[in-house]
């Protein structure tokens, strides 16, 4: 009894181990939402965009101090070898004390006339805006490349299912044309061809295998996980949304997608602010022509040991003063027709990323509008295959049909299901390029991911 009674013990530890075994070392599940927000919280590149912002935010303070007075304070102690003086009739001069000590603390301020240093304060504040754009483009070419990744694993992994429904279906013909020969309906080489046949899927399937394992790899690269991880396709991702403007009946007219892009599209703005940025710089460069004008104001408290009669002690000053090169060969010159070609070149600059952005758009659009308009062929090219290899295959069973009629039909299947694998991830992919073209691809992504968050809030309420 007791030995019975340990052994039910024994399989109850043995089941719960396994149960806690299976939870702790379960595969992660992560949707393509899941991965945006991981990705952009752990991506090296969004971490240097970050930085450049927090460079250019300190940038803005060094320019605001030359805005504001110095004040420093200072004080020195000196000893001498010895004392030194000169007598007269008059009585005794101290011409070198033992020990001298002076302390003081001064305020003062320098500008230019051309007030340079205001237009650097506001080159800044305008740098800071435009490191901000940048952030934002980086983050929306990353969550990008994210997708990317994220619907290669998907597309290899439907291969997989591909090639091991073809493995079944070669085996299943193979078998097939085993049976017929032993009854004498076909000749050997009908066995021959449907063993060569599988073979190859078999090989087939060993590489969809691979691709799909590389294609993971380069997933968690891109994104930043590890260990084991399944992924799985939100309602966004796996049917149209009929609210999306990409996803209704007729897309937007491509004139609207281009203004569209010209409104938001982040490097637009950054390069419009680095415009204004080049006219602050031959601003700032012109004012080097102008004279510095400096105040300073001080306190100066001094002690010696001895002293004369004649010792000041305490002082209190004021000091004005205007400064102006006369010659500096020809710097200020160079640096202000520099400062000009610079923003000339920003203008070009702008000009031609408006052009690159409009053939973007319409690159983006016209593939978009092709894959749409040939994703509905695909499908039905393969329900035609489908339905044509299921005949042919029982007509081959009865004997209505030969080896080479099986075998075309199997390869057209195939096919088809490989074109509208590519084609079903091909279009959500050119859906998000679509969306990154006209700059709103990380604000549908955040407003998305508001939405989620809310819905769950609500939930657990």
């Amino acid at each position: 009894m007791n030995s019975h009674v340990r052994l039910i013990v024994l399989q109850f530890f043995i089941v719960l181990i396994v149960f806690i075994a299976q939870n702790l070392f379960a595969a992660e599940e992560y949707s393509l939402e899941d991965l945006y927000g991981i990705a952009l919280e752990r991506s090296e590149q969004v971490g240097i965009s970050e930085q450049n912002l927090i460079i250019a935010k300190r940038g803005k303070d060094k320019a605001l101090s030359f805005l504001l007075p110095g004040v420093s304070a200072f004080g020195e102690y000196t000893q001498y070898s010895e004392e030194k003086g000169v007598s007269s009739g008059a009585g005794r001069f101290i011409i070198q004390p033992k020990s001298s000590s002076s302390w003081g603390v001064s305020i003062g301020q320098s500008f230019s006339l051309g007030w340079q240093e205001i237009t650097n304060f506001r080159i800044s504040q305008k740098t800071i805006e435009s490191n901000e754009y940048d952030l934002y483009t980086t983050r929306e070419a990353y969550i990008l490349r994210v997708a990317e990744s994220f619907y290669d694993v998907l597309q290899a992994s439907k291969a997989v299912e591909i090639a091991q429904e073809n493995v079944r279906r070669l085996t299943k013909y193979r078998d097939d044309a085993r049976i017929r020969l032993q009854v004498g309906e076909v000749t050997k080489t009908a066995l021959l061809r449907a063993e060569a046949e599988l073979s190859g899927a078999q090989s087939e399937l060993i590489r969809t295998e691979n691709v799909l394992n590389l294609a993971q790899a380069v997933l968690a690269r891109v994104v930043g996980i590890e260990g084991d991880f399944s992924l799985k396709e939100s309602a966004n991702t796996e049917s149209p949304s009929t609210g999306d403007m990409f996803y209704s009946d007729e897309l937007e007219p491509l004139s609207s997608l281009k203004a569209e892009a010209m409104r938001e599209r982040s490097e637009l703005k950054s390069n419009h602010i680095q415009k204004l940025i080049a006219e602050e710089q031959v601003r700032y460069a012109k004012g080097a022509y102008w004279p510095t004008f400096s105040v300073e104001g001080g306190y100066i408290k001094r002690d010696e040991d001895p002293s004369s009669s004649f010792f000041n002690d305490e002082s209190i000053y004021g000091m004005l003063r205007l400064g102006f090169p006369l010659f500096e060969g020809g710097l200020r010159k160079a640096e202000v027709r520099e400062a000009e070609a610079r923003k000339k070149q920003a203008d070009l600059t702008y000009s031609d990323l408006q052009k690159k952005i409009n053939i973007e758009v319409e690159g983006a659009y016209l593939v978009l509008k092709t894959q749409r308009g040939t994703l509905k062929s695909i499908e039905d090219q393969l329900k035609f295959a489908r339905e044509n290899y299921d005949a042919v295959s029982k007509q081959f069973t009865f004997g209505l049909a030969n080896s080479i009629d099986v075998i075309d039909a199997n390869t057209l299947l195939l096919e088809s299901e490989r074109q509208l694998n590519r084609a079903q991830y091909n279009y959500k992919l050119f859906l998000l390029a679509l969306k990154r073209a006209t700059g709103t691809l990380f604000k549908t992504v955040t407003n998305r991911q508001s939405s989620v968050i809310s819905q769950n809030t609500g939930e657990k309420k």
